[in-house]
């Protein structure tokens, strides 16, 4: 059989696209119903606030518009004006509506207590008091102002028994910033995206 020529090929696919849509539609899906179905609705973001936003996913920075009615967020897309992604989103960034509105989000902190089996409730205002206290009593007992390397003593500043570890939804400002206070406090396993 010779190879198809572009022009008989595109002849081929359009009356095979022509032969399937008239078979739909013999089925009963009328055409009508489904281009008002998949046409844009502008009443969708009609009466809401857009806010510019960035990405919380990772450390690109890409833009988002937040769209928000009465106070909850209703539509997710990207930013045609930001320089670095041009309105597109990546999967993650596209999903990123989610964060906001999955019942399945966790909304309170959590604590276990030491031997327990269930994680309880615990005041925000708590926990983070609780962090505090752990992080300075660690450092304070692991603190070392020196080290003997080699038979010499050099200075380290450093603690061993602590580390920090970032996530994905941080973005480099706060990596830079999370990063300027665990070196700080003498730590020195710390990861992040960004590196910095």
């Amino acid at each position: 059989m010779p190879p198809l020529s572009r022009r008989q090929f595109l002849a081929r696919a359009g009356f095979g696209a022509g032969t399937a849509l008239g078979a739909v539609t013999a089925l009963g899906a009328d055409p009508e119903t489904v281009r008002a179905a998949t046409t844009p609705l502008g009443w969708k973001l009609r009466e809401t606030k857009v806010v510019p936003s960035v990405c919380p996913y990772c450390a690109v920075g890409c833009g988002q518009l937040l769209h928000v009615r009465d106070g909850r967020l209703i539509n997710v897309e990207g930013n045609p004006d930001s320089p670095i992604s041009r309105g597109n989103l990546c999967p993650k960034g596209a999903a990123s509506f989610q964060l906001t509105v999955n019942p399945d989000r966790q909304t309170k902190c959590l604590h276990r207590k030491p031997g327990a089996t269930r994680w309880e409730p615990i005041a925000l205002d708590d926990a983070m008091d609780r962090i505090a206290a752990l992080v300075k009593k660690t450092r304070d007992e692991t603190f070392h102002a020196t080290a003997t390397i080699n038979g010499r003593t050099v200075t380290v500043n450093n603690t061993l028994a602590i580390a920090s570890l970032g996530g994905a939804t941080l973005d480099n400002e706060w990596n830079y910033a999370q990063a300027k206070l665990w070196r700080g406090l003498g730590g020195v396993f710390i990861e992040n995206q960004a590196r910095i």
